[in-house]
């Protein structure tokens, strides 16, 4: 039977290529949409590493921040005036607990690095970030092992004391006790330990559609000329305070800095935003490639109602030869099959390449192999949609009308 159907599609080759390179480019763009899909779905799923629920978050616009050049006197003033926002915050009984950072979750800027692993050279990029003592308790971080920074590490003069997650624990140390070694680059020219002294769930400070990666805090004192003063200041407010809060915030902050500016926002409110920079344009390829799918379906539909046609005089002679309804309806869609097979395995050949050139990096062979064969289940389910009614108007067919056909 399939030897046969084969032969019937070789006789219509010049038709039928057209229908195989029309789904072969449909597979190629439904796969990409669905690699997005799939990664960022994949990543959704993932633990977010932090809490953002009532934490809202005050950026900070120091006009004479510290850059390269500044004064050194200018730095602890503002290490100072951070200080004593800090400390007033604190004493509203609408406040938890308050922290200074240097980027805060949701936070579109980064600070990243890359750390060969173990000599084997092979990159691993890391993200950096500067955080005093209290933001653990401000973010909900959960320490899997050792500790979070605190008073113990202000003697701290010929290492730094740093925090990493478990992402990074795992790459760099295996089922080793990371606690107590060293995780500064040997690449760095003024080179200071970095003696690691707690691990924390995978924090992941770009959302729930950023991927896991290796992540490391340093601490901030707020006093020490190996730190800078934080961008930022987040606040862990009561459950049930309403945004009327924030003039009482602003007010304090700019009684202990009037030249400084701030912009306060709720952590709920820049999640919202960060779906929406990711969700957008997923809702825009999707579109398109929905679009594109219902285009092809309706091309695939015509042609092959157009190939019923012509081809009544064959199929009323199988027909009186004693085909059956049932064997007719299953030889169109058969052919079908087979022509969207052909499309589909090129498809499948080109795709198999991108991990082998590192064409959409992002993903893993994982979200490759779920992608594809979402795809070859939605090409096929289309296909297979298109066939049924001009597979049906086949069967129609009568013996007689291959005697009137011309």
């Amino acid at each position: 039977m399939i030897k046969h159907l084969l032969k019937l599609v070789w006789n219509r080759k010049r038709i039928n290529f057209l229908i195989t390179v029309e789904i072969f480019f449909s597979f190629l763009v439904v796969f990409a949409v669905l690699v997005f899909a799939v990664y960022y779905t994949d990543n959704y799923r993932q633990p977010l590493g932090f809490n953002y629920e009532n934490v809202w978050s005050v950026t900070l616009d120091m006009k004479s921040a510290s850059t390269p050049g500044s004064r050194e006197s200018d730095k602890q003033q503002q290490f100072a005036t951070i200080k004593n926002m800090l400390a007033g915050l604190r004493e509203f009984s609408e406040v938890e607990s308050a922290a200074g950072i240097w980027g805060i979750p949701y936070w579109s800027g980064d600070w990243t690095g890359d750390r060969e692993i173990n000599g084997k050279g092979k990159d691993f990029e890391i993200g950096f970030n500067e955080a005093t003592d209290e933001v653990k308790d401000v973010l909900g971080l959960n320490i899997v092992r050792g500790r979070w920074f605190g008073k113990e590490d202000d003697g701290a003069t010929n290492y730094r004391p740093v925090v990493i997650n478990q992402l990074m624990a795992r790459t760099f140390f295996g089922d080793e006790d990371p606690i107590g070694k060293d995780i500064s680059n040997p690449k760095d020219k003024e080179r200071v330990e970095q003696r690691v002294i707690g691990v924390v769930d995978d924090f992941r400070k770009g959302g729930e559609f950023s991927a896991k990666r290796g992540y490391v805090f340093h601490r901030n004192d707020l006093a020490s000329e190996k730190v800078s003063p934080p961008r930022s200041l987040i606040i862990k407010v009561r459950p049930g305070v309403t945004a009327a809060f924030e003039e009482k915030i602003l007010a304090r902050l700019q009684a202990e800095a009037r030249d400084w500016s701030f912009d306060i926002k709720p952590l709920a409110q820049m999640r919202e935003a960060n779906f929406q920079e990711y969700l957008v344009p997923m809702a825009a390829f999707g579109l398109i490639a929905g679009f594109l799918l219902i285009m092809v379906g309706l091309g695939l539909t015509g042609v092959l109602w157009q190939s019923v046609t012509q081809r009544t005089k064959e199929i009323g002679l199988r027909r009186a030869k004693g085909a059956t309804r049932r064997r007719i309806y299953r030889q169109i869609l058969g052919e079908l099959f087979i022509i969207t097979t052909i499309g589909l395995l090129a498809g499948v050949l080109v795709v198999v390449q991108f991990p082998l050139l590192n064409f959409m990096g992002f993903a893993n062979s994982r979200v490759y192999a779920i992608s594809a064969a979402i795809s070859l289940a939605l090409v096929y389910l289309l296909t297979t949609i298109c066939g049924l009614y001009p597979s049906r108007l086949a069967t129609r067919v009568q013996p007689a009308e291959a005697l009137h056909y011309e």
